[in-house]
């Protein structure tokens, strides 16, 4: 087929000053990245637009500084030095409204880089593991480059791309970056526990990335009819699936389905889904869009932070100034949720960091960002337990997340609340 090129053939439409989008996760075309980081002698100021990118990369090297700029729209750990730098930098939007930035030109695409399933008998390649936003970026990128992947599982849903509307194919095998969680330890299963607990039999998940909703998960064992409505999809959900827990009877919206926009896991997760019609692998905007999610019950959605202060706003995608990761979808699943019938939006986060720093704090870090507000936090869990916000005032608000916050620093924040609220008796 005269379409097939080789990565050199394919990239050279790549101008100076073009916007180039890059699939993310595991579907990071990793050979056509390298390919183009190879011209970058002869390129200058090629804005490279992305979520989460992975593999076997390195976006760092002085040398690309007049050839690539970074422009994020998630931080991951491959991006994270080159978005704090001169040469990249962060986009504040959330997961759902990505595909508007391509839709509405505020971000027009020049060439799209992406990774496919080889095209079937009809003459259609598949997205895989992630259709999230790749999906608006191919329909509206001026050109599309596919890294044609036997290893790249076929999966269901908004996915497929037909060969005429790639401009350039490239065949490279690979096997797709994996990702698997190490459990966490005792503190997360504490965590996990206290999560599980909250989550009644026919709710629909929602899980963010990390040990904790892993964790989550393994406590659901003996709940029945859940259902799974996720923007990611880890190996944690496979048993659920095989066993009947998660058989998406009560959902509303795609009974019988599980809905994600992207996976993050090892190779069995990635055989779980090839061809699997359990699964449907959709586009961001529509998994991720507050009114779809509201539609199904009692949604249960599991996310993150780095740090929430003690009137609950939640800080999960920077440390201070520095940009750490993104907002990604936690709003979107946090309103989602609490709009849903039963819903139940939920910040899950260990107490203290690694190095034994409270996560629950007087005041956020100065230039840190506000992911989830103070008015749409309602449950926050910690390894000490679990607090429902909503409805309460500032001073109870406070006091009960100190209670949520590691015995070493209690006193601490104690003497915080006096400071700021003074000692007398709580009205409420």
């Amino acid at each position: 087929m005269e379409k097939y090129k080789t990565a050199e053939e394919a990239l050279e439409i790549v101008k100076s000053g073009d916007r180039v989008f890059i699939h993310g996760s595991a579907a990071t075309p990793v050979h056509l990245v390298k390919a183009l980081q190879a011209r970058h002698k002869e390129l200058r100021r090629v804005e490279l637009v992305s979520i989460t990118t992975m593999g076997d990369l390195n976006f760092e090297s002085p040398e690309w500084g007049d050839s690539f700029f970074f422009n994020s729209l998630f931080v991951s750990a491959s991006t994270r030095k080159v978005a704090n730098s001169l040469n990249g930098d962060y986009v504040p939007v959330f997961l759902s409204e990505i595909p508007q930035l391509f839709e509405r030109g505020k971000l027009p695409i020049d060439v799209a880089l992406i990774q496919v399933s080889p095209p079937d008998v009809h003459g259609y390649c598949s997205l895989g593991t992630s259709v999230d936003i790749a999906r608006s970026a191919v329909d509206h990128a001026r050109h599309v480059i596919a890294q044609v992947n036997p290893r790249m599982p076929r999966t269901h849903g908004d996915g497929f791309v037909h060969l005429r509307d790639i401009d350039a194919l490239v065949g490279y095998e690979m096997e797709l970056p994996e990702l698997k969680y190490d459990g966490g330890g005792e503190i997360v299963e504490k965590i996990g526990r206290n999560v599980a607990s909250l989550i009644e039999d026919g709710a629909t998940l929602q899980l963010g990335i990390g040990n904790i909703p892993d964790q989550v998960l393994k406590n659901l064992t003996g709940h029945r009819d859940l259902g799974l409505h996720t923007e990611m999809m880890s190996d944690g959900v496979i048993p659920l699936i095989r066993s009947g827990v998660i058989n998406n009877r009560c959902k509303k919206l795609n009974p019988g389905v599980s809905v994600t926009s992207f996976m993050n896991g090892t190779r069995e997760l990635f055989d779980f889904v090839d061809d699997n019609p359990e699964v449907r692998v959709m586009d961001i905007g529509y998994v991720n869009d507050t009114s779809v999610i509201r539609q199904n019950p009692k949604v249960a959605a599991i996310n993150s932070a780095i740090e929430i202060d003690l009137t609950g706003q939640v800080c999960a995608d920077s440390m201070g100034t520095f940009q750490y990761s993104g907002i990604g979808g936690q709003m979107d699943f946090i309103r989602g949720a609490w709009l849903s019938r039963g819903g139940l939006p939920i910040i899950a986060m260990p107490s203290v960091t690694s190095t034994g720093i409270s996560r629950i704090v007087p005041f956020l870090q100065q230039g840190a960002g506000v992911v989830t507000t103070r008015g749409h936090v309602h449950w926050v869990v910690t390894e000490y337990g679990k607090v429902d916000l909503f409805g309460m005032n500032l001073k109870q608000r406070a006091q009960a997340l100190i209670g949520l916050a590691h015995p070493e620093h209690r006193e601490w924040l104690d003497r915080a609340f006096a400071k700021r609220f003074g000692k007398g008796e709580l009205v409420g």
